[in-house]
């Protein structure tokens, strides 16, 4: 069982930043200012934004991959600056746009790799590890690539490789930065539909960055839209996916469509908002 979900632990379940304020360069502006965010717990929470608006740079910082100058991340209920490296990945799994694997390294290799937080130094691999490796390739969708060269995998299986490292790890907060980028439409659905289940039937707490507005709207359960390193709106997709928020965004006109059947929204963006004052 997951530490943070453990009965008998006395943390208390949650992702929260507080006056967070991220800059990569001292003289320059920040890239997050001052901003305030709650993740809610067992939820999906997507941020959405323009290129530039601090989107992947929050979610770095809530993750601890950036140290904000100033403001604080608690993470069930303590400072996550203060936690052990190894603490903190036995209960975060972050994949973000940057990864790179050796050309030989399996799928499975890669899987494995995702135990180390649960493993002493110089620790052999368990029967525990080999179940959990298992169990994460079935899980992604993987289990029939599970000895092929990640190199020779195309874009979407690659995902789904990774996406297996990081439920081998067996953390219970996924970040997931544009997750889909590059993907066809079919295995944007594949990602983006086996993120609901480990949700669903996980109980996962995921966060993901992504540039798709429908994407967003169909799986998000909350969104944070960003805009110049601030959080604009926030809220359920009806809440934030309104003409005037996207205008106030993204600086465009669109149509917002409700699919009745199914109860999801769909952004057609017609055209830019030229007078944004007056629009």
């Amino acid at each position: 069982m997951n530490p943070a979900s453990s009965p008998s632990t006395s943390w208390t379940p949650g992702l929260a930043g507080t006056g967070l304020v991220v800059r990569y360069h001292k003289h320059q502006p920040p890239v997050v200012a001052g901003q305030s965010v709650t993740i809610p717990t067992g939820k999906i929470t997507v941020f959405v934004g323009p290129n530039g608006s601090g989107k992947s740079t929050l979610l770095k910082a809530l993750a601890r991959q950036l140290t904000p100058e100033d403001g604080s991340v608690i993470l069930d209920g303590r400072d996550i600056a203060t936690l052990p490296a190894r603490e903190v990945a036995r209960r975060l799994g972050i994949l973000f746009q940057e990864n790179m694997a050796p050309n030989d390294l399996t799928v499975e290799e890669l899987a494995f790799h995702g135990r180390y937080p649960h493993r002493r130094i110089f620790e052999s691999v368990t029967e525990e590890d080999r179940r959990a490796v298992a169990e994460a390739l079935c899980l992604a969708g993987a289990r029939d690539l599970r000895n092929r060269p990640v190199s020779q995998l195309s874009a979407g299986q690659k995902q789904l490789a990774w996406i297996a490292m990081l439920l081998a790890q067996a953390p219970q907060y996924l970040f997931l930065d544009e997750p889909t980028t590059f993907l066809d439409l079919v295995h944007q659905f594949d990602v983006m539909e086996l993120v609901r289940r480990l949700n669903r039937e996980q109980g996962k707490t995921v966060l993901l960055v992504v540039h798709d507005l429908n994407l967003a709207a169909r799986y998000a359960d909350h969104v944070f839209a960003l805009r110049e390193g601030r959080i604009v709106a926030s809220g359920t997709p009806a809440e934030v996916f309104t003409a005037a928020t996207l205008r106030d965004v993204f600086e465009v006109e669109a149509q917002i469509i409700r699919d009745e059947a199914s109860g999801t929204l769909w952004c057609m963006p017609t055209g830019r908002c030229l007078n944004k004052e007056t629009a």
